[in-house]
């Protein structure tokens, strides 16, 4: 992609912010501008559109990294195997090194540990196995047992940051939850560690979600003796690993926040921001191949071990990065406890109903452990 093209998409892409959330909020026909309510909902719509086009257009042109054929022998396996077929059970986690951090007033644990998550031979064959060193943000107080909150974060995230985002501090000192944040291959403080996650390759996200399922059955597992119940939730791209996680082991408790479909859907699904430079990108993401491929991910086919009051999605009713059905999807699939966010994918993150949902919904939890 030339450079004044690069810059011209950008451009319009940008410029079309207020206009894109303008057109969302009123579709329904019941916004009134005047409203505090409604405005919120305006800058939480525009907040995701402008989000949408930092984390799309700031990163390099998408290029093809493999054709529609070069996926059919991934998909013919996984397809057959599907999530209990191709996952197989971790490795138990050997603590590498335990470092103490500080982030503002709050201390936390970086815990690292080396993981193979020993994936499906055609997946291996394409050099997506093998041993990487998996990151863990602990915050921990105490010998005593307690309950668990394993938090799995999204797309751009997997930095210390993320406890403000979990509330790890008030989770600790008001729930009495331990939080451990394990940090997703390709992010945060991985990024620039082997292997890339998330990529423009469907091979290369289902082997990378799958890893991240791995190192986070392999936490759980950890976790258990000294846990007297154990909640696992992940947020928008977290939100199929905490899914499957809950599926392949007995925990008590679910929830995802903003939860998506499939990966390489969403990814394909906004790229059109690139204009029909990319066009071939998108086809291969979106091909029937590439969904094959994520059937050993497709966390809405799988039933949670908890029971179905143990198990929490909160969806954002003008969602503009995974949108809403999926949440409806997995409404209808899992049953559970449903709270709907009025605004947007980010905002949902600040917003006050979901902090009171979750915490009711984490208290229970722990009242029966």
């Amino acid at each position: 992609m030339r450079v004044a093209e690069r810059a011209f998409r950008i451009g319009r892409d940008v410029a079309g912010v207020l206009p894109r959330a303008r057109a969302a909020v009123t579709e329904s026909g019941d916004w009134n501008p005047l409203s505090a309510r409604d405005a919120r909902r305006f800058g939480e719509v525009a907040l995701d559109e402008l989000a949408l086009a930092g984390l799309t257009l700031s990163a390099p042109p998408p290029r093809l990294e493999r054709t529609v054929a070069a996926c059919g022998a991934a998909a013919a396996q996984l397809s057959a195997l599907g999530v209990d077929g191709a996952h197989s059970a971790p490795d138990p986690l050997q603590v590498s090194a335990i470092r103490r951090r500080r982030l503002g007033s709050q201390t936390y644990e970086q815990l690292t540990f080396e993981h193979d998550p020993k994936l499906p031979s055609t997946l291996a064959d394409e050099g997506f196995s093998g041993p990487s060193t998996a990151v863990l943000h602990l915050c921990r107080q105490g010998q005593e047992r307690r309950p668990w909150l394993v938090w799995v974060h999204g797309a751009g995230q997997g930095l210390p940051i993320d406890l403000l985002f979990s509330r790890a501090r008030r989770l600790q000192d008001e729930l009495g939850f331990n939080v451990a944040l394990p940090v997703q291959p390709g992010c945060g403080v991985r990024r620039a560690e082997w292997p890339q996650y998330p990529t423009m390759d469907p091979l290369g996200n289902v082997a990378g979600m799958m890893r991240a399922v791995s190192e986070a059955r392999a936490v759980v597992r950890w976790l258990r003796p000294q846990a007297s119940a154990i909640a696992v939730s992940g947020v928008s791209m977290g939100s199929p690993v905490a899914g499957l996680v809950a599926h392949l082991e007995p925990v008590d408790a679910v929830a995802v926040y903003t939860p998506i479909a499939g990966l390489n859907a969403m990814i394909a699904a906004h790229l059109g921001r690139w204009g029909p430079s990319v066009s071939d990108v998108a086809e291969l993401l979106s091909s029937d191949a590439a969904a094959r491929v994520t059937a050993a991910v497709d966390y809405s086919r799988v039933e949670p071990t908890p029971p179905p009051e143990r198990r929490l999605i909160v969806g954002a009713w003008h969602d503009r990065m995974a949108h809403r059905q999926p949440a409806l999807a997995l409404q209808e699939r899992w049953g559970g406890e449903v709270y709907w966010h009025p605004g947007g994918h980010v905002g949902h993150l600040f917003a006050g109903g979901v902090q009171a949902a979750s915490e009711r919904f984490l208290r229970a939890v722990g009242s029966s452990a």
